[in-house]
């Protein structure tokens, strides 16, 4: 499924957790996520309200934590890491790493050594696994996102009055390279798990995917703006996979070894071609031969047109633009027996990397079918 956000109004983790509970995400699979933590002292509800009018749901966490305690990054990391299913586990320790990596990075401290405040506190815990455990729910596999709202003004902390957006918020937003606007209002409208949430999804920025819109959910903000919906706007729908725009080169040789032409292969993936092949054919006077193939981006063809006419030794090619649809995807990890398999995911199917599993029969002293069977 592809997700696409629209934070008119900004996003912070419970207004993207209330918007993905509004599309229908299971309320049940995030508390089970979160309680998977062990962390304690907290209850988390989907409550409908409005904002402007429009109804919404808000993400509501009540603790009982002290707002005292304080964690450091590394027991954050640890209680994240034990959410459940591990793809949500993964997803919000990247978010707290993204935290964790700014935070150190602003007060010129190593991420081992850092305090962590507001950012340390069961609300960050629920926030990062509660929206990773959300996304898994729905099966998102893709995130797009308009621009950020970004707010103006100060805003109050631990540390005392900072900017809006807030050093690790404008931190994390120029690591994702991401478009802002203004909002228009006083106060925080990005907040830093939020925009660490982006990041660790994969979020990608532009306008709205061509898609087929099934479900559209909206999150609340937790407090009501004057003349504007406090709401994150969320649209979700099959995700059909992209069309890209690629370039295939070719060139026939008839003087090339076969021990080039294996070697060919590699060297064109290496510079960047996204694939590589060979066809043999007859040339003229009944010559046998081969045409050497290169799929690759735009910004990739001159480096692997140079290795291609350089190692073939030929006096030219042909260019052809070509369209590919590329289908969602994604990469988990299975274990055996202490060694780790990465496993290739798509709509129909899932497939394990070839060089992995060569790996892990040669040192468990195996066949490549029974370790296939064992990561299947």
């Amino acid at each position: 499924m592809i997700l696409w956000l629209n934070p008119v109004s900004g996003i912070s983790g419970d207004m993207f957790l209330g918007a993905l509970l509004g599309l229908g995400a299971s309320l049940d699979a995030v508390r089970d996520a979160v309680r998977a933590t062990g962390v304690e002292g907290w209850r988390l509800d989907a409550v409908a309200t409005t904002r402007a009018g429009l109804r919404a749901i808000q993400a509501v966490v009540t603790s009982t934590e002290d707002s005292s305690v304080e964690r450091t990054a590394r027991e954050l990391f640890d209680l994240v890491g034990r959410a459940q299913p591990a793809p949500v586990a993964a997803l919000a320790t990247r978010a707290v790493a993204a935290l964790g990596e700014v935070e150190a990075s602003l007060h010129g401290v190593p991420v081992s050594e850092l305090h962590l405040h507001e950012l340390g506190s069961v609300d960050t815990v629920v926030d990062t696994v509660g929206v990773a455990a959300a996304l898994h729910s729905l099966g998102v596999t893709r995130v797009r996102c308009g621009p950020l709202a970004l707010g103006a003004g100060t805003v109050h902390t631990q540390h005392g009055v900072l900017p809006v957006p807030a050093p690790a918020t404008a931190a994390l937003i120029a690591r994702m390279q991401a478009p802002v606007v203004p909002a228009g209002v006083d106060g925080e409208t990005v907040t830093p798990t939020g925009a660490a949430l982006l990041l660790a999804a994969g979020a990608q920025f532009g306008p709205v995917p061509a898609m087929t819109v099934h479900t559209v959910g909206y999150g609340a903000g937790s407090r009501e703006v004057d003349g504007r919906a406090n709401v994150l706007q969320a649209l979700l729908g099959p995700d059909q996979g992209r069309i890209e725009t690629l370039i295939q080169l070719e060139t026939n040789v008839d003087d090339v070894t076969g021990e080039l032409l294996g070697y060919l292969i590699a060297r064109l993936i290496a510079e960047g071609a996204a694939d590589a092949w060979i066809t043999p054919v007859v040339m003229k006077k009944g010559r046998p031969a081969h045409i050497v193939h290169a799929l690759t981006t735009p910004d990739c063809a001159a480096a692997v047109e140079s290795v291609l006419l350089a190692e073939t030794g030929s006096l030219g090619l042909r260019r052809l633009s070509v369209e590919r649809l590329a289908l969602p995807r994604h990469t988990s990890t299975v274990e055996i027996e202490g060694h780790p398999v990465r496993v290739k995911h798509g709509p129909w199917g899932a497939k394990p990397e070839y060089e992995d599993v060569v790996r892990v029969a040669a040192a468990l002293g195996t066949t490549l079918r029974e370790v296939l069977r064992r990561v299947r």
